[in-house]
């Protein structure tokens, strides 16, 4: 029978609820526990498809072609799972359903109310994942903070399913402690509070995780202990430290994952991480430095480009490799100031986004890549800037475009989805979710991959134009992966330049701590010969 932990979080958003589910699913499976991850979100968006970058960062997709939120990024990277269409559940989403279903009468006349539709919805949700997955245990987020009017359905449902699975449940609260430069002193109050307002909607957590810039005295342990009517070893601190990685071997030294097994009765055998611990070594003694510029338009929130963060990270870890990342809005970027601009850089990712703003700066940025020899990645929107690029200023097709950002254009290098792609509500077609690609012998990419054929997820509206292949191959831009029906072309990349790919997919939400993306590990190698 599957086992349910739910976690909360109070008086300020942004705690890092979502790193502290994820290092305990990352100390639990390495314990032999089979687990699943879920994330609840608030918000009346049915998904974050259509959400900005700036509202919500970066828009993770799963193998099945979910758009969901960032936080299921953390879990697979942490976890080393596979997550799905069940991961990721938003307000919205449980409206739509509740009001479909009253629309064709499925409710026999009853008058649709929060308890018990909405809750039931969320509950059937949550049972869902666990029989789509069969864990033994559940880690459910619940977004937002306590207090929120948006929330309280959702707390609602986890206390019912606490009740219905009575002994099977888990509640752990993660809140902040604030500390006060003028008293020089941290504040337990302000988790007094948030406890008592969970309380309040019948949840009593049974672990609250402290967050802090730096560690607590033993009296604000035992101060919330007492306060909040819980045992002082359930009070555990989650401390700021210099990489994320490093937080599930902090709560490990204080027998959070033990502390859960108990009160769980999980059954599992002894821990290891030595491998995690040998990763964190290398991230903390590194032998080398290089420095990655990203060319986007959302650069003033980095968690529009998460992964990408992340996966540079873990290529780094790989390589000994410190990685500093220049942030360089593509709207400032012209033909003038492109060289200044990419100085410092020892190679360039222009990543995935939609719509023209900073669309030629990209492009600026792409040609001059190519000239230079720097190492460059171009991710979806980033491959589609590059084939413009090299239309434009190698095949001479000087208004050359996409459908997107120019319609008057005759020479559209970029297209529109074939008809057979998802409907999306946005109105038009969205390829989502994990693809093949077959590789061609004698590339860049099919030496980085060491592998025919490949999977990888994808999340874009329009594709390379075939009517320019020819043109393409002929003159240098190598066509290097399609799709197996050839129809699709996938990969390009420049004959004769060291690194220089654009994919049309994303391959940073493959890349995991212990098994780096092979495309941000190619790119890194190169960028590190420029040293």
């Amino acid at each position: 029978m599957c086992k349910f932990i739910f976690v909360t979080g109070g008086v300020v958003s942004g705690l890092g609820k979502g790193i502290t589910a994820a290092s305990i699913g990352r100390l639990l499976k390495s314990r032999g526990v089979k687990v699943a991850s879920q994330k609840l979100d608030p918000y009346i968006n049915v998904d974050p498809g259509t959400m900005s970058p700036y509202q919500h960062g970066e828009v993770y997709v799963t193998e099945d072609g979910s758009e969901t939120d960032l936080d299921l990024g953390h879990y697979e990277r942490f976890i080393n799972v596979d997550l799905n269409r069940y991961s990721n559940l938003t307000a919205g989403k449980v409206y739509w359903n509740v009001l479909n279903r009253e629309r064709k009468g499925e409710y026999l006349g009853k008058t649709v109310q929060v308890i018990p539709h909405i809750t039931d919805e969320i509950k059937n949700y949550i049972y869902n994942a666990v029989r789509l997955d069969d864990p033994d245990v559940l880690i459910c987020e619940v977004g937002g903070t306590i207090g929120d009017i948006e929330s309280q359905p959702f707390l609602e449902a986890i206390r019912q399913i606490g009740l219905e699975n009575s002994n099977e449940a888990l509640y752990i609260h993660v809140t902040l402690v604030p500390y006060l430069s003028g008293s020089d002193e941290h504040k337990s109050k302000p988790t007094q509070h948030s406890v008592k307002q969970l309380q309040g909607m019948g949840i009593r957590p049974d672990i609250i995780v402290l967050r802090c810039d730096e560690s607590l005295s033993e009296d604000i342990f035992d101060k919330i202990a007492l306060f909040c009517n819980i045992d002082r070893n359930c009070v555990i601190e989650n401390r700021t430290l210099s990489t994320i990685y490093e937080v599930p071997l902090m709560l490990e030294k204080q027998h959070l994952a033990e502390i859960i097994c108990e009160k769980l009765s999980l059954k599992h055998h002894d821990i290891d991480l030595s491998e995690w611990k040998h990763i964190i070594y290398k991230a903390k003694h590194p032998k080398h430095e290089v420095t990655i510029g990203i060319v986007g338009k959302y650069v003033q929130l980095h968690d529009a480009y998460l992964s990408i963060i992340e996966a540079l990270h873990h290529a780094g870890y790989d390589l000994s490799c410190k990685v500093k990342i220049n942030w360089i809005d593509s709207q400032t970027v012209t033909a003038r100031n492109v060289s200044n601009k990419l100085k410092d850089c020892d190679g360039i990712i222009v990543p995935g986004g939609f719509g023209d703003r900073g669309i030629e700066g990209m492009i600026v940025t792409a040609n001059h890549c190519r000239l230079n020899r720097i190492p460059y990645l171009g991710i979806c929107l980033g491959m589609q800037v590059a084939a413009i690029s090299f239309a434009r200023n190698v095949l001479k097709l000087k208004d050359a475009n996409s459908r997107e950002f120019d319609p008057a254009s005759k020479n559209k290098v970029i297209d529109f989805l074939p008809d057979q792609s998802d409907t999306t509500d946005k109105g038009g077609t969205l390829r989502l979710g994990s693809y093949p690609c077959v590789l061609r012998k004698g590339t860049v990419i099919r030496k980085a991959y060491k592998m025919t054929t490949i999977l990888e997820r994808h999340r874009h509206r329009y594709e390379f134009n075939n009517d320019y292949r020819n043109s393409f191959n002929d003159n240098g831009m190598i066509i290097s992966g399609t799709s197996p029906d050839d129809h699709i072309v996938e990969t390009i990349e420049l004959k004769d330049h060291p690194f220089y790919v654009g994919v049309q997919f994303h391959p940073e939400f493959r890349s995991r701590l212990n098994h780096p993306h092979p495309l941000f590990m190619s790119l890194l190698k190169e960028a590190l010969k420029r040293h």
